[in-house]
């Protein structure tokens, strides 16, 4: 029987367990169809070495990161009834901003995404995969008892949404054209009034080095849905401005024991990435940085330490029911020279006060932990960290949460409805290196090491259609495992997607006739293979391996998103 979207805990017998699913789901008959591929299943096998290797130790520990893969830009919130929602950043992709939810901070479940609708992501259709939705923030205003989630759309502008229900649908954007920059947060003081912080240029446009920039305030009208009065300059430059820092961004603004701390990032999203804290009197300031500054970083750690995390930084703070304090950070899992294809992940840890009432994360020499324990609080069959694996056999009318498209919805390319129990996807005129809404349905990687296969039923007419598997970075650092033709008949290639083109890096001929085709994808670490099989996923045929997935980290290809990995078809090259 198939079933949707399921999570399979690891155990040694799985890889047969996925191979049988596999074989199984082959055994259906369906013709090929003209101009589309069918995709019958997909499944997702994560397996790296630190997990099998670090076994937790009890109930109440569990594994950083909390969302493993590209989950950049984590901000966090509560209703304070012992609701936790945390959200991060989607660019290009739709739908936008997914949304977990949680009741003890350790057993996350997505419940949704908050731009769910094209009319909340405009202007999206030419931006780069890395332009669209950046760094949302999400909070609670207890005065009028609704959830709000602020961001940037660098095709846009600045905009919130916001509902009373955030399991359920969310407004349509309300632009903010006075609000300048990027990276803005609310805030919600206790006498019910509200302000948005965000980072914006140097004073009058005049930066005195490159990444000089500024913090601002302005105050928040929550009945009107507008700023209003001055937007006010509380930070320039960052917390030691005689050191030249970069990028003072994604600020937030908390009230404790009636001060007011403003918490920004420093340094740029890379290895000299930290989070820094100021205190005031009000939610303008004056701010005075803490002398122990940076609250969080791992820039000056022995790049040489086993199991490395790097760039860690852009942090948001909640405080529990019971009155503990947490805080959910972007970091990296690098396997090699800072490459990975996990992206920027989102991680977790519980919050330190100095005596004279400082928060923070980390000091100097201290790592941030892969495994941690929150007592008290029991850990469930099915979490979102660790090695897991995913079957999908598209039994429902809609995907499930963890799917993507790009830049719109391309419900005109795939559909789950034209061959029920199927995606069938349309051999669209546009490739994946345009910048466009493409024939493509992708998911995050979460594990340096992992499998992923699908079964497809295609028969290409002629030698620019293909379809298959394909990862992708940006539209010019992609690999295509596609079952094509060529002027020998059919056959299976890897394409390679670079910026002056595509280059066919391996080729497989197979007979005429097959048309139901396992296509799978290895990764280990920094090393990738591919393989076909034209028997149900009984044998495979290597097609390549030793292939370079480097090419596709963030430290060859730059971009702000991890690797995706999914189904395509085109009509193009």
């Amino acid at each position: 029987m198939k079933t949707n979207l399921t999570l399979i805990a690891v155990s040694a017998g799985l890889l047969s367990l996925l191979d049988s699913c596999t074989v199984a789901s082959a055994a259906k008959e369906i013709e090929p169809q003209k101009s589309v591929a069918i995709f019958d299943s997909f499944t997702y096998e994560g397996a790296d070495d630190y997990y099998k290797d670090n076994p937790l130790a009890d109930e109440s520990s569990f594994y950083n990161p909390i969302l493993p893969g590209w989950y950049s830009d984590p901000t966090i919130c509560t209703n304070g009834e012992g609701d936790y929602f945390i959200a991060t950043s989607t660019f290009t992709y739709f739908p936008g901003v997914p949304l977990f939810h949680s009741r003890d901070l350790v057993n996350w479940k997505q419940v949704g995404h908050i731009l769910s609708r094209p009319s909340q992501l405009q202007n999206m259709g030419k931006q780069h995969v890395s332009g669209g939705i950046f760094a949302p923030d999400i909070a609670y205003n207890p005065a009028n008892k609704t959830y709000y989630m602020i961001t940037t759309n660098v095709g846009a502008g600045n905009f919130f949404v916001k509902t009373q229900d955030p399991f359920g649908e969310w407004s349509d954007p309300i632009m903010l054209p006075e609000v300048q920059g990027i990276d803005p947060a609310f805030f919600f003081d206790e006498d019910g009034k509200g302000y948005i912080v965000n980072n914006d240029d140097a004073p009058d446009g005049k930066a005195e080095y490159p990444g000089h920039r500024t913090v601002r305030v302005v105050e928040f009208d929550t009945a009107a849905d507008k700023c209003v009065g001055e937007r006010k300059i509380v930070v320039n430059k960052g917390c030691r401005p005689e050191e030249k820092p970069i990028w003072c961004e994604g600020p937030h603004i908390y009230k404790v024991d009636g001060q007011y701390y403003l918490m920004t990032a420093e340094g740029g999203t890379s290895t000299w990435h930290s989070e820094v804290i100021y205190r005031g009197p009000s939610p303008f300031g004056p701010f005075t940085p803490w002398e122990g500054n940076p609250i969080l970083t791992q820039r000056t750690l022995d790049k040489s330490r086993e199991n490395p995390i790097t760039c860690a930084g852009h942090a948001d703070l909640v405080q529990t029911k019971e009155g503990d304090w947490w805080g959910v950070f972007l970091a990296c899992r690098p396997v090699k020279n800072d490459m990975e294809n996990l992206g920027r992940e989102t991680f977790m840890m519980p919050v330190k006060w100095t005596e004279d009432g400082w928060p923070y994360l980390t000091r100097e020499g201290e790592t941030v932990p892969l495994q941690l324990r929150r007592e008290g609080v029991k850990r469930e069959a099915d979490v979102t960290f660790g090695n897991f694996a995913r079957n999908d056999e598209f039994t429902d009318s809609i995907l499930g949460m963890d799917w993507m498209t790009l830049r719109g919805p391309a419900d005109d390319l795939y559909s789950l409805t034209q061959n029920p129990g199927y995606l069938t996807i349309k051999c669209a005129d546009v490739t994946s290196a345009e910048k466009a809404v493409i024939p493509f349905v992708g998911r995050r990687v979460h594990h340096h090491n992992y499998i992923a296969t699908t079964s497809v039923v295609f028969d290409p007419e002629h030698e620019k259609q293909c379809a298959g598997m394909l990862l992708m970075k940006d539209e010019t650092h992609q690999y295509l495992l596609a079952k094509t033709r060529d002027a020998n008949g059919h056959s299976v290639v890897l394409r390679k997607i670079t910026e002056n083109g595509h280059e066919d890096l391996a080729s497989k001929s197979i007979p005429e006739g097959t048309h139901h085709l396992n296509l799978k994808v290895e990764s280990k670490g920094l090393d990738l293979a591919f393989f076909y099989s034209a028997d149900g996923g009984k044998t495979w045929t290597e097609v390549a391996s030793g292939v370079d997935a480097g090419f596709t980290s963030t430290a060859k290809a730059g971009g702000f998103t991890g690797t995706t990995i999914g189904l395509y078809a085109s009509n193009s090259i």
